[in-house]
């Protein structure tokens, strides 16, 4: 039985949300392996293989803005985003279904170029469009998607392994899709404060850190490497809400702790120098910024070194403790913050 009340979501969080709207689902089915709580749901499909489902929704103006963001652009990023978290099970994805919430201001062309980003994502990861749905909207583009995968049983990652003394691991770089929205929303306020309706901003000198907001790229990289080397993480995870909040996932499903170190967090150059001009602290931009769309997973120290042996593209930037659910990180001068459980 719920006992948030009349709280409000904010006051309970998203996650707080989720937990609640599983009470309501009390029947159980055999085949359903692992439900609500990882970044796909796990379902049996034959003895040696499990079937992964996950879906996504975006929103016009919350997840996407079309003012700076072509419909071929958000056609590849909603397919990259859905297909991440099948990575994240170190999974491979296989199909994909999109639905579509248009309204009347949206025209054929516009529609035909989000399939167009849709269609060269899919090919990009070897997953077939295989249907959806169409449907009206008052206002907003609304797109969902649900993605469909595969993994062999004995592959399969979930975000609750993590072991003591376990490496905390990170692909690519951190903070850098938050950068480049920050300065495409710097750029827009001020094409919207000018009197020229078709300046264009030169954003040369931003041209990583955009396309990391625009076309991120699900690490799918990563995941080949593992079958290739015959690599298992403990726990894995993709960055999409945020290194801090996606890493607590993971202490709070093992039942642990983890100790950062600042020093050791990726972070690109540009992003720094975006921080540098929004006088800002970059380091928040990695700890918070989220649409990474890095896989972040922990692996014991015999993993770690196979994995550098073949890749130089991750980081290891923490440990795992067994102080459940506290997360803490060693700054550059030696001092030690504690986040909220």
């Amino acid at each position: 039985m719920s006992t948030t009340g009349n709280k409000s979501i904010s006051e309970i969080g998203r996650h707080g949300l989720i937990r609640e709207l599983t009470t309501f689902s009390t029947w159980r089915s055999d085949h359903v392996i692992s439900g609500i709580g990882d970044d796909a749901a796990v379902i049996e499909r034959d003895e040696t293989t499990y079937t992964l489902i996950s879906s996504e929704t975006f929103i016009e103006g919350v997840e996407f803005d079309l003012s700076f963001m072509p419909f071929h652009q958000v056609g590849a990023k909603v397919v990259s985003a859905a297909v991440s978290d099948i990575y994240a099970m170190n999974g491979h994805p296989k199909a994909i279904l999109i639905n579509l919430g248009v309204p009347n201001r949206i025209t054929v062309d516009m529609i035909q170029d989000l399939y167009k980003g849709i269609g060269m994502a899919c090919s990009d990861y070897h997953c077939q469009l295989s249907g959806g749905d169409l449907t009206g909207s008052h206002n907003a583009l609304v797109i969902s998607v649900t993605v469909y995968g595969e993994v062999d049983k004995d592959r399969i990652i979930y975000n609750s392994g993590a072991r003591e003394g376990d490496a905390i691991c990170v692909s690519g770089d951190l903070g850098s899709a938050l950068a480049g929205l920050k300065i495409l929303l710097r750029e827009k306020r001020h094409w919207e404060d000018s009197e020229d309706p078709v300046m264009q901003p030169d954003l040369t000198d931003w041209e990583y850190i955009v396309k990391r907001q625009l076309v991120p790229v699900a690490r799918k990289d990563i995941i080949s490497l593992f079958e290739e080397h015959a690599i298992r993480p403990t726990s894995m995870i993709d960055i999409s809400q945020g290194l801090l909040h996606d890493l607590k996932r993971i202490t709070n499903s093992s039942g642990k702790g983890a100790y950062l170190y600042q020093a050791a967090l990726p972070i690109d150059l540009q992003t720094r120098e975006a921080a540098n001009e929004m006088e800002e602290d970059v380091d928040k931009y990695a700890l918070y910024g989220g649409e990474d769309f890095e896989l972040l997973f922990t692996a014991g120290e015999e993993e770690v070194t196979k994995l550098a042996e073949h890749s130089k593209n991750f980081a290891v930037i923490g440990k795992i403790t067994d102080d459940a659910g506290q997360v803490e990180m060693q700054t550059g001068e030696g001092d030690v913050i504690s986040f909220e459980k």
